[in-house]
């Protein structure tokens, strides 16, 4: 396969990574931030291969009001991590993201790297895969919704079997399916 360059680098069977995305609002327009979203990670990361239904979940580690919708998005991108993070970061402020402070808070925009290919990040400004999928609830529903066998790259465990063990008891429920189409 011959390279060639485009918007997101130079592109290649062998240089593209598939990705999941979690994404999650519980201010505004909830739906409407996670339509635009999918739309900005497809105009600006990579192409946007599926998406999961779109739960409805409590705040996780703080208290609020205000619901969150949850859905993972699955792409395929020739961005690398650093790269990929400063997209991310970039498309969370468009929608109205505000960063500081301490702690977890509600947002507009939540974006989270889970998963970049197969590879194992640690570094003080990103680590791949997520370290908290297996606590999180709302990230293994709709993970398992679209990728259910697959392994996480570090406890080589299925994450349908992550999602089974999950001690997380906040209330995570469908809410529709999402359509990128």
């Amino acid at each position: 396969m011959t390279n060639r360059i485009h918007k997101f680098g130079i592109s290649g069977a062998d240089m593209e990574k598939t990705v999941f995305l979690g994404l999650g609002s519980n201010l505004g327009d909830r739906e409407h931030n996670l339509s635009r979203a999918v739309e900005m990670i497809g105009e600006e990361i990579g192409k946007v291969i599926d998406c999961s239904s779109v739960y409805e979940t409590e705040p996780w580690g703080f208290r609020s009001d205000d619901r969150f919708l949850n859905m993972v998005v699955r792409l395929r991108t020739c961005l690398n991590p650093s790269g990929l993070l400063g997209r991310i970061l970039m498309i969370e402020a468009q929608l109205g993201r505000l960063r500081g402070g301490k702690g977890y808070k509600s947002r507009t925009m939540d974006i989270d790297i889970l998963l970049y290919g197969s590879q194992v990040i640690k570094k003080q400004e990103l680590e791949i895969p997520h370290p908290r999928i297996a606590d999180r609830r709302f990230v293994l529903e709709p993970l398992c919704e679209l990728a259910p066998g697959m392994l996480h790259p570090v406890l080589k465990v299925p994450f349908s079997e992550l999602l089974d063990k999950c001690t997380d008891e906040c209330v995570v429920s469908v809410k529709h399916p999402f359509s990128i189409f």
